[in-house]
């Protein structure tokens, strides 16, 4: 998650109903707003300002991360945004958006892969050889290829990049049959240690960032 070096002030429930604002916000505001965040975190990769259904407050994708910032730019809030009406999350919504976008054109090839012949669906799944979970999913592999689910692997070795599960990954994807070695490695046999290039660290980092 970013974190920004700002003092945050509070907000009240007036600020954000108060009819001072316009309902709809000055372009120039937005870009007032995203130079004054890129002043306060400067490495962001992205920084993308739009409108919120509350007159005067804008959202702000950092990265992967929301936050809303009134349009002067003199507020800062962390949080989230509830349709009471719909009961709907918006602060979800636009993530779910975030995270579609950012796994969205990934190359199939840096996938491990388990797959019917004819596939009727497929996930996409953050895996880690050493979690008890990622084991039990992997060790119904035929289940969900029998229903016509394809399963397409990347890796996330939640200790971290250089960790023991981080190894163990990039020699599985190393290997010359990765579904075997990826198989038995989640069966608790570690795999013949190798090294090649490898989008291990990528994936693990896309992983974080997709939260």
């Amino acid at each position: 998650m970013i974190r920004i070096p700002l003092i945050f002030a509070a907000l009240t429930a007036n600020l954000l109903m108060t009819a001072a604002y316009a309902e709809t916000t000055d372009p120039q505001d937005f870009d007032a707003v995203e130079a004054k965040l890129r002043g306060l975190v400067p490495n962001a990769k992205t920084i993308a300002v739009s409108e919120t259904p509350i007159a005067g407050v804008l959202q702000v994708q950092i990265n992967s991360d929301i936050v809303y910032v009134t349009s002067d730019g003199k507020y800062l809030l962390q949080g989230q945004i509830m349709d009471i009406d719909s009961r709907s999350n918006l602060t979800d919504q636009a993530k779910s958006g975030i995270r579609l976008d950012l796994l969205t054109g990934l190359n199939e090839d840096e996938q491990i892969t388990f797959a019917p012949v004819e596939p009727e669906h497929s996930v996409l799944v953050f895996t880690d050889i050493d979690c008890g979970y990622c084991r039990k999913l992997h060790n119904e592999m035929a289940e969900y290829n029998e229903q016509g689910i394809a399963i397409h692997y990347l890796a996330f070795p939640r200790a971290g990049i250089g960790s023991a599960s981080f190894d163990k990954f990039v020699s599985v994807w190393c290997a010359d049959d990765q579904k075997s070695a990826l198989t038995l490695a989640k069966n608790g046999s570690d795999p013949e240690p190798q090294k090649c290039p490898n989008p291990i660290a990528e994936q693990y980092d896309l992983g974080r960032e997709v939260g």
